[in-house]
């Protein structure tokens, strides 16, 4: 266990159960979720790619894109 997650849990530690039972809880699923994302990139083919990266590469061909600037503006 990493020195990170130790002072994460002896914090945890100190609280009362049931918000102990809802960080548990939370972190239970997001750990559920990564899974689940490594399963589906796993099994993603060369294919699927292929065809992620062409359609978009006609979204930005054909303008249905904008620049990253103005989503995250600095």
């Amino acid at each position: 266990m990493t020195e990170l997650l130790q002072q994460a849990i002896a914090q945890i530690e100190k609280l009362p159960a049931d918000q102990q039972d809802a960080i548990a809880a939370r972190f239970l699923a997001e750990l559920q979720d990564e899974q689940k994302w490594e399963t589906r990139f796993a099994a993603t083919t060369d294919d699927q790619w292929d065809r992620m990266a062409a359609m978009v590469r006609q979204d930005i061909a054909s303008g249905e894109t904008v620049p990253l600037e103005t989503v995250f503006p600095s």
